[in-house]
């Protein structure tokens, strides 16, 4: 189950793209909070950082398989009843019941959840052995498997954080061998809902607001018409300012410092890095992004347990969707949302998250070679093989054409 030698064949190029976010995250803290009241946050994101290597480095060693299976329900109901902890004992902050407190530290339940379900979907999906998805067996069991979870966090009310869920399951289950059919009808829903509500707000703007919470009507208003209200929209147009202002290779940070942006250390902390680092600085950040995902492809292709490339692709999918969303709301291309910057932004329970992730990565990545699943043919023989994904999903697709 625990082979301490693996320690030994970890992913050092995945290793090494962390920290050198981990430590890019630090600094734009540090520019931050310098000569504010929360000077010395950077400092504490060492900490954080040091100490939830810890897990990471345990879950890298640890065979993956052993958090499926039956424990992946349990973990599952695990982060289900923190998330309905928290709308009873959870600390709210700012009008929204999001964290726990467990002494110093408060945990955001919501961003474990993430993983758990990411574990729990991954085993559902690894019991198809690559077969297609089908709807009453799989997909409505993998879509109460987020529902629950999205509706809890849209109670908190986070939009941002239920999102990432969407992205979640949708990269899963396209990876899972859904059929095409299921995947546009999905996708028609999204755009539709995105259509009502574009309709609603230029046809019928009181009854869209008794249907959303006034936060996100105030974020609808700012992103679809900006002049409408200067008040909300500030936040935005000072951070498309303040990135314009980086230039090439950045500035004085004076919009960041003279506090034109709020939570510039943790939501906003892309800002940070536009400002002060320029393009040069926001260029670097995301070619690391890009190499972070290239090595998680490339263990998802590599893995020959398919609950393996699941769990990686899940991982990925939080990943492109959570950078994604975050830059393109501070560049002015999306709504504002409260989303966190992966590795970047400041916030233990995000931190805590990532780390446990990239543990999980590096065990599909040590283990697999280790791993064997029966290889079906979608044809009443069986036999046992050893195949990688990729040569996997080819041969799923001739006989899907056969």
């Amino acid at each position: 189950m625990i082979n301490f030698r693996l320690l030994a064949k970890l992913d050092k190029s995945t290793l090494f793209i962390v920290c050198c976010l981990v430590a890019i995250g630090t600094v734009a803290v540090y520019r931050a909070t310098e000569g504010t009241h929360l000077e010395g946050l950077h400092m504490s994101n060492i900490y954080l950082f040091a100490a939830f290597c810890i897990p990471m480095l345990g879950l890298s060693i640890l065979d993956y398989r052993i958090l499926l299976g039956k424990l992946s329900y349990i973990l599952y109901g695990i982060g289900i009843g923190m998330l309905v902890l928290v709308k009873f004992a959870g600390e709210n902050i700012n009008g929204a019941a999001r964290w726990l407190n467990i002494g110093h530290f408060q945990l955001q339940p919501s961003e474990l959840a993430k993983i758990f379900t990411v574990l729990l979907i991954a085993h559902l999906l690894g019991k198809r052995e690559g077969r297609q998805l089908r709807f009453v067996q799989d997909l409505l069991p993998i879509g109460c498997v987020f529902l629950i979870p999205f509706i809890l966090i849209m109670d908190q009310p986070d939009l941002g954080t239920a999102l990432v869920f969407l992205g979640i399951v949708l990269s899963m289950l396209w990876i899972g061998n859904i059929r095409s059919i299921y995947m546009i009808l999905f996708i028609g829903m999204v755009i539709l809902i995105i259509c009502t509500v574009l309709w609603l707000y230029y046809a019928n703007y009181e009854l869209l607001s008794k249907i959303v919470e006034p936060h996100q009507m105030s974020r609808i208003q700012t992103f679809l018409d900006p002049t409408s209200d200067p008040d909300k929209s500030w936040h935005v147009k000072n951070a498309m300012k303040a990135i314009g202002m980086g230039g090439l290779s950045g500035s004085d940070g004076a919009y960041v410092r003279k506090g034109f942006i709020p939570y510039v250390y943790s939501d906003s902390i892309y800002v940070v890095i536009g400002e002060e680092f320029g393009f040069i600085g926001s260029s670097v950040l995301l070619i690391l992004y890009l190499a972070l995902v290239y090595r998680m492809i490339h263990v998802s292709m590599e893995s020959k347990e398919l609950s393996g490339t699941y769990i990686v692709v899940g991982f990925i999918g939080m990943l492109v969707f959570q950078v994604s969303v975050n830059i393109g709301m501070h560049i002015g291309i999306l709504p504002l949302t409260g989303i966190s910057l992966p590795f970047i932004s400041y916030g233990g329970s995000s931190l805590l998250t990532n780390m446990i992730a990239i543990g999980l990565i590096l065990s599909v990545n040590a283990h697999h070679d280790e791993a064997t699943w029966r290889n079906h043919d979608l044809s009443k023989t069986e036999k046992t093989e050893s195949v990688p994904i990729t040569k996997r999903l080819m041969q799923l697709g001739k006989n899907k054409n056969a």
